[in-house]
C-alpha cells in the first residue's frame, strides 16, 4: 500500500498476509484511512486516503456513496407512497365502497373464494359500526392518556429520533450528526450466525441488507469454511477444475466480502481490515472490519464442513454434536491471516462462541433453524445437517453466555428457515426478492471481474449457474417467533407483554389504563424458545403458553416440550411455576423436535386448549378437563401443515383452529363449546406466506395473513354455523414486507419493505411507516372497548408500545420506550 497514516490504535496489520502478526485484540480496532487496510491489493489499485476520493474499481461505473440497502429502503418507502396516495384518488369499487363506508354505510363483500382488489390504499370491512355519539368521549381518553403520557411516563419526543435511526448519515459523510435526545431508542448490535458462507445471503436476507442499510451494527460468524469438495465452478466447468479446498474457501469469503460491501457502501470492492484473534475455545479466527463501515464485521471460525447435505459424515459439526469424533479440526482458507491449524472439542465450540458473543454484546441474535424437521418420504432432514446442529450449538452458546456473563444486555433470538423455503409460496415482493438476488449475484462473481485481487477468486462460482437457488432468493420466513398474542390487557385494562430474553420468558406491566410500566423482568425458567402464546383464564388470570427446549445429558436426549404458566391471582405479577404438558414427538430422532409453537384459545366452557403443527406436518391438541388436569394429545389430522396454527373463539363460543398449508389453509371447528373439534375441513382460501392471525369478531373468526408474492395482507371471516364457512375474502394492500401482521379493532401492523414497522388505522386512509425495526411479530390488544395497544420488541431487545382510540380518525400516539436502556457494550 502507499504510506503509513497516524495509528493511535494497535498498528494495523503488515501489508501482505504473509508477513501477518499474531492475534490481536478483540474486536480489532478499524484503521485510520483506507491505507491502512491489511491485505495484497496488487489490482486494482490501492484507493486514496479519503472515501470521497476513491474511484470505481475496473469495468464499473462510478460508486453511490449511500448504502446499497438504504436507497433501496427509500425506493421501497417512495413506492408505500404512492401506492397509498394512488388508493386515496383511485375510483372504482374500492373508492366508492371506502366512501360507503366513511357514510356509515356497510361495505359490500366479496364471495367465498374471491377478492376485493382494493390496492394499497384499500381498508378492511368493520363487523359493526360505532355510533358517533361515541366518539366525544372517546377523544376526552385520547387527550386525558396523551396529557398523562408527556408528564409522567418516558415517552419518545414524536417519532423524530425513531426517523433518525432510520436514515443514518452515510458511511463516508463527513458532517457530525447532531446528539440523540436521551431517550432515544438504542439502535441495538445485531450478531448473526450461520453454518457456511452465503447461508446469511440465502436465509436472512432481507432482514440482514434493512439492519446494514439502517447503520446498525451487524456481526456475522461463520462456523465451517464452506470447503465442500474444493471446485471453484459451475456446474458445466467441473469437470475441467482441479480440487482446491483452501482456495475454495477463500473464494466464498472473498465474495460475501464483496456483498456485504455492496450492501453497506455501494462499492463491492470496498476495503476490508483482515486480523486474527484468539478464540475462548482456544482457536483462532479471522475477524474482517470494514473500513467505510466499521460496524460490519465477519468473523470466520473456519471449521471443516459435512461436505454433504443428508448422509452421514463424522468429521463435522453433526459428528461432534453426536460424539462420533471428539474434535473437528480447522480448514483454512488460503489468503487467511490465520496460520495456525487448530482442533475444537464440542465444549470448545460452544467457548468460542461464548468469547464473540462476550465481545460483541449483542442485542438481537439470528440463527438458523435447529429442528428443521423431515421430509415425511425420505425422513431426510429438510434442511443441512451443518445448518440444523451449527443451530443447536447456537443454542448451547447463548445458553451458556446467558447463565455465566453477567455484564450483558439482555438480548433476543431469531431463528430462520433454510432449504425448504424453496417448498413454500414466496414472501418476498418481486423488487425486494430482485434486490436479494442482486446481492447473491455479488456474492457468485458473475461477471468474473478481478475485483478482489486474489488468486482464488472473488467469488462463489458455484451459485453462479442458479445464484436463486430453489427460489431462496424469494422468500424469507422465520422458524419461530411469528405469534402475535403475546401482548394482553386485563379487566382493569392493564397491559401485559411477555417475549423471550436471554432464554428466559420477560414480562412487562402497565398498571390500568395510565399507570407505570414495570419490567423485564425474567420468569424462572431456562432453556424457552422464542414464540409465546396468552390467554385469559375462565378466572381472570392470565396464563403464558410456550415451548422449552432442553439438552440432556446425552445428544439424544435433546427435547422440546409444550409448556405454561398462569398468574397466581388475577392482575398479580407472581406467577406459578412452569408446567409440561410434554410434547406429541417420541424421539429427537423421528422428526428433529420439529413442534410449532402453541396457539391456545379457550371455548365457552371456559376451557383453554393448546394445538401444535407436529413434525409430520399435521395438528396436534391437548384440552383442560373439568377437574383442571389435561387430556392426551389428540390427533386432528390434516396434511402438508406448516407453520404456527391460530385459534381463536367466535360469537357461540366454539373454538376454531386455522393452519397454512403450502397450497391453502385448512380449519377445524367445534359443534358447540366443550365438544371435541370435528374434522378438518378445506376453507378454499388461496395460499398464504404461512403466518395466519386469527379474532374472534363480527360473530365469526377473521382471519389476516400475506399475499404470496406481494407483501400485501388479506383478511377474510370464517363462520361456524354448519361447519366452517368462508364469507368473503379482501385484499388490503400494505407496505410490501413480509411476516405475521397484528390486528386489534381498527388497527392492523405488519413488517413492511425496510424492515420497518407499517400500520393501517382504518378505512381511507394510507399505509402508515414507523422507523422502529423489530425481531418477530407485532401484538396488539383490544385495552377495554375503545383503545388499542400496539407492541414490538426492538432491536436492541427492548419493549416498544403505542395506543390509539378505536374511531376512524385516531393516530398513533408517540411510541414508548418501556423498562431502562438496555445495558451497552
Amino acid at each position: 500500500m502507499h504510506g503509513q497514516a497516524s495509528q493511535p490504535w494497535p498498528p494495523a496489520p503488515p501489508a501482505t498476509v504473509g508477513d501477518a502478526q499474531g492475534p490481536q485484540p478483540w474486536p480489532p480496532a478499524p484503521p485510520a484511512t483506507v491505507e491502512d487496510a491489511q491485505g495484497p491489493q496488487p489490482w486494482p489499485p490501492a484507493p486514496p486516503a479519503t472515501v470521497e476520493d476513491a474511484q470505481a474499481p475496473h469495468g464499473e461505473g462510478p460508486q453511490a456513496t449511500a448504502p446499497a440497502g438504504a436507497r433501496q429502503g427509500r425506493r421501497a418507502a417512495r413506492r408505500a407512497g404512492k401506492a397509498g396516495e394512488a388508493g386515496r384518488r383511485s375510483g372504482g369499487a374500492g373508492a366508492a365502497a371506502a366512501r360507503a363506508r366513511q357514510a356509515g354505510l356497510r361495505a359490500p363483500t366479496a364471495e367465498a373464494g374471491t377478492e376485493a382488489e382494493t390496492g394499497a390504499g384499500g381498508r378492511r370491512a368493520r363487523g359493526t359500526s360505532r355510533p358517533r355519539g361515541q366518539w366525544k368521549g372517546l377523544v376526552k381518553v385520547v387527550a386525558f392518556c396523551a396529557a398523562t403520557a408527556a408528564g409522567s411516563m418516558l415517552v419518545l419526543r414524536g417519532n423524530d429520533a425513531l426517523d433518525r435511526l432510520a436514515a443514518p448519515a452515510p458511511p463516508d459523510s463527513k458532517a457530525t450528526a447532531p446528539a440523540a435526545p436521551a431517550d432515544a431508542p438504542d439502535p441495538g448490535r445485531v450478531l448473526q450466525v450461520v453454518a457456511h458462507p452465503d447461508d446469511d445471503l440465502y436465509f436472512m436476507n432481507p432482514d440482514l441488507r434493512y439492519s446494514i442499510a439502517a447503520g446498525r451494527p451487524v456481526t456475522s460468524v461463520y462456523l465451517t469454511s464452506g470447503e465442500a469438495d474444493g471446485i471453484n465452478a459451475a456446474d458445466g466447468r467441473r469437470g475441467s477444475a482441479k480440487p482446491d479446498k483452501p482456495a475454495y474457501a477463500e473464494a466464498r469469503q472473498n465474495g460475501i466480502r464483496a456483498a456485504y460491501a455492496k450492501m453497506a457502501t455501494g462499492d463491492r470492492s470496498s476495503a476490508w481490515k483482515r486480523t486474527v484473534v484468539p478464540t475462548k475455545g482456544g482457536g483462532h479466527a479471522e475477524v474482517d472490519v470494514l473500513v467505510a463501515a466499521p460496524q460490519v464485521n465477519l468473523v470466520w471460525l473456519q471449521m471443516r464442513e459435512a461436505g454433504t447435505v443428508h448422509e452421514p459424515a463424522p468429521d463435522s459439526l453433526h459428528g461432534l454434536w453426536d460424539g462420533t469424533v471428539a474434535r473437528l479440526e480447522s480448514v483454512l482458507a488460503s489468503g487467511t491471516p490465520v496460520k495456525q491449524r487448530f482442533t475444537y472439542t464440542k465444549d470448545q465450540v460452544v467457548q468460542t462462541l461464548v468469547g464473540v458473543l462476550e465481545q460483541y454484546k449483542p442485542t438481537t441474535i439470528r440463527a438458523q433453524d435447529p429442528t428443521p424437521g423431515r421430509f415425511p418420504d425420505t425422513k431426510r432432514y429438510t434442511d443441512h445437517q451443518d445448518h440444523l446442529y451449527g443451530a443447536r450449538f447456537v443454542q448451547l452458546a447463548t445458553a451458556a453466555y446467558a447463565k455465566d456473563v453477567k455484564d450483558r444486555p439482555h438480548f433476543a433470538v431469531q431463528n430462520y428457515v433454510g432449504y425448504f423455503n424453496g417448498s413454500l409460496p414466496s414472501t418476498l415482493d418481486p423488487e425486494e426478492a430482485q434486490a436479494k438476488l442482486d446481492i447473491l449475484g455479488t456474492y457468485a462473481w458473475l461477471d468474473r471481474q478481478n475485483h478482489c485481487g486474489s488468486d482464488a477468486g472473488c467469488g462463489d462460482l458455484k451459485v453462479s449457474g442458479n445464484p436463486a437457488g430453489n427460489r431462496w432468493t424469494e422468500s424469507i420466513n422465520y422458524a419461530r417467533g411469528t405469534g402475535t398474542s403475546w401482548l394482553t390487557s386485563d379487566k382493569e385494562h392493564g397491559l401485559w407483554a411477555f417475549k423471550v430474553l436471554d432464554g428466559q420468558v420477560a414480562v412487562w406491566h402497565r398498571t390500568g389504563l395510565i399507570g407505570r410500566w414495570s419490567g423485564p423482568t425474567l420468569l424462572p425458567g431456562t432453556g424457552m424458545d422464542q414464540g409465546m402464546s396468552t390467554v385469559t383464564l375462565e378466572d381472570g388470570r392470565i396464563a403464558v403458553f410456550g415451548t422449552r427446549t432442553s439438552f440432556g445429558a446425552k445428544p439424544a436426549d435433546y427435547r422440546r416440550e409444550v409448556v405454561h404458566a398462569a398468574q397466581k391471582a388475577p392482575g398479580s405479577e407472581e406467577f406459578g411455576e412452569w408446567q409440561s404438558l410434554g410434547t406429541p414427538e417420541t424421539a429427537d430422532e423421528n422428526w428433529t423436535s420439529d413442534i410449532s409453537a402453541p396457539a391456545v384459545s379457550v371455548d365457552g366452557t371456559g376451557r383453554p386448549a393448546a394445538y401444535v403443527r407436529d413434525g409430520s406436518y399435521t395438528l396436534r391438541g391437548r384440552v383442560q378437563q373439568a377437574d383442571g388436569s389435561w387430556g392426551p394429545w389428540e390427533k386432528y389430522g390434516g396434511t402438508d401443515l406448516h407453520g404456527t396454527p391460530a385459534t381463536a373463539t367466535d360469537g357461540a363460543g366454539r373454538r376454531m383452529v386455522f393452519s397454512s398449508t403450502s397450497k391453502t389453509v385448512v380449519g377445524w371447528v367445534q359443534p358447540k363449546p366443550g365438544a371435541p373439534l370435528g374434522p378438518a375441513t378445506a376453507t378454499g382460501l388461496p395460499d398464504t406466506t404461512l403466518p395466519l392471525t386469527a379474532e374472534g369478531r363480527e360473530g365469526g373468526v377473521r382471519l389476516w395473513f400475506r399475499k404470496p408474492g406481494s407483501g400485501n395482507v388479506r383478511t377474510a371471516l370464517v363462520t361456524g354455523d354448519g361447519g366452517l364457512k368462508v364469507n368473503h375474502l379482501t385484499d388490503l394492500g400494505g407496505l410490501q414486507g413480509f411476516g405475521a401482521v397484528t390486528a386489534s379493532g381498527h388497527v392492523l401492523a405488519g413488517r413492511a419493505a425496510g424492515g420497518q414497522l407499517g400500520s393501517d388505522l382504518g378505512w381511507g386512509r394510507p399505509w402508515e411507516r414507523s422507523a422502529l425495526m423489530f425481531v418477530g411479530a407485532p401484538a396488539s390488544t383490544m385495552t377495554g372497548k375503545n383503545m388499542v395497544s400496539l407492541a414490538v420488541v426492538g432491536l436492541d431487545a427492548r419493549l416498544y408500545v403505542t395506543s390509539t382510540a378505536d374511531a376512524p380518525d385516531a393516530y398513533l400516539a408517540p411510541w414508548q420506550p418501556v423498562g431502562p436502556r438496555n445495558a451497552a457494550p
